[in-house]
């Protein structure tokens, strides 16, 4: 009959054996085969190596659309549905911009480092942080400057990845964007989001943010 007093004996001696089972596999793992040749060993090495690199590569872009975006109410119901009335949507040549092209690097070490920063915008969406029109516009400010100094920071790279400074033909623009496009973005006075802001979803309110009138 096993008594109260008996119970932590029983877990320590529990701890031990998956301690001494881990270290035992541990053991296995890291010995030489005397079963299989090393030549086996390497090639079933790379093949986990493949098979584990396919599946994190898909994992990643299945992660990197636009349906995995607008997943959530939050996104779709809000700045997904601003985007439809602008012309990065619709427009008369047919091409438009999802939210990956916009929001995510296309370089893979800047892609990567901006999942693993967007991951804990999933502990706002488990604690509801935007999860009403209500708290999104409260947040809305603080979501858009985050956003624009990233863009700042990469000098606009997602804007400039469609939008080449040296492809454009100024004398088929305005003369307000042309003489604007001049004196500021071919002199790298500024960039894209400088001017931009606001080009794919509704402005917050904009009071005392610096340079905007």
């Amino acid at each position: 009959m096993t008594t109260a007093a008996d119970e932590p004996k029983a877990k320590r001696s529990f701890i031990l054996r998956c301690w001494d089972f881990a270290r035992e596999l541990w053991q296995v793992l890291i010995r030489p085969s005397s079963v299989f040749g090393l030549g086996v060993l390497v090639l079933a090495g790379f093949a986990a190596g493949v098979i584990f690199w396919g599946g994190f590569n898909t994992a990643l872009e299945l992660t990197n659309t636009e349906k995995f975006c607008t997943g959530c109410h939050e996104m779709r119901e809000n700045v997904f549905a601003e985007l439809k009335s602008t012309i990065h949507f619709t427009n008369r040549s047919g091409v438009r911009a999802t939210c990956p092209d916009c929001h995510v690097p296309h370089n893979w070490t800047d892609k990567i480092a901006r999942k693993m920063q967007a991951s804990k915008e999933v502990w706002g969406k488990i604690f509801g942080t935007i999860d009403t029109r209500e708290k999104f516009q409260d947040h809305r400010l603080e979501l858009a400057a985050h956003e624009w100094a990233r863009f700042k920071a990469n000098d606009s790279l997602e804007c400039r990845n469609c939008h080449s400074a040296d492809s454009m033909d100024i004398t088929k623009q305005s003369p307000r964007a042309s003489v604007a496009h001049q004196r500021f973005l071919f002199t790298k006075e500024k960039t894209c989001i400088d001017c931009h802001k606001g080009i794919a979803h509704h402005l917050p309110d904009m009071r005392g943010v610096p340079g905007w009138q």
